[in-house]
């Protein structure tokens, strides 16, 4: 229950939280960028078993690679994509809370 609730809650709580928080005029826009971070998911479906409950995301997925995380980071570096990089590394810091779980 603990990993469920880690999980998700940095996937859909954080975000929302960070947006209220940092992004107070834009707030509802800046929730939907940082939420949009769960997209990257979709390199799931390349995966046999799409789901699999004990397999670590972080570097077995594509868009969950070291290079990815490295293009992630070089995103939030830069003002103009700081948000849409705050929300991949976002995605990336929940899988990587729930692969600590698994081990």
């Amino acid at each position: 229950m603990i990993r469920f609730l880690a999980h998700y809650g940095i996937h859909f709580i954080v975000p929302i939280l960070i947006a209220i928080y940092f992004y107070k005029e834009n707030r509802l826009w800046a929730a939907v960028i940082l939420l949009s971070g769960i997209l990257i998911d979709i390199d799931h479906v390349l995966a046999t078993p799409m789901f699999d409950p004990n397999r670590c995301s972080i570097n077995f997925h594509p868009l969950h690679t070291y290079w990815s995380i490295g293009i992630y980071t070089l995103l939030f570096a830069y003002k103009k994509t700081r948000i849409i990089g705050l929300a991949l590394l976002l995605h990336i810091l929940a899988d990587t809370v729930d692969c600590y779980f698994i081990r």
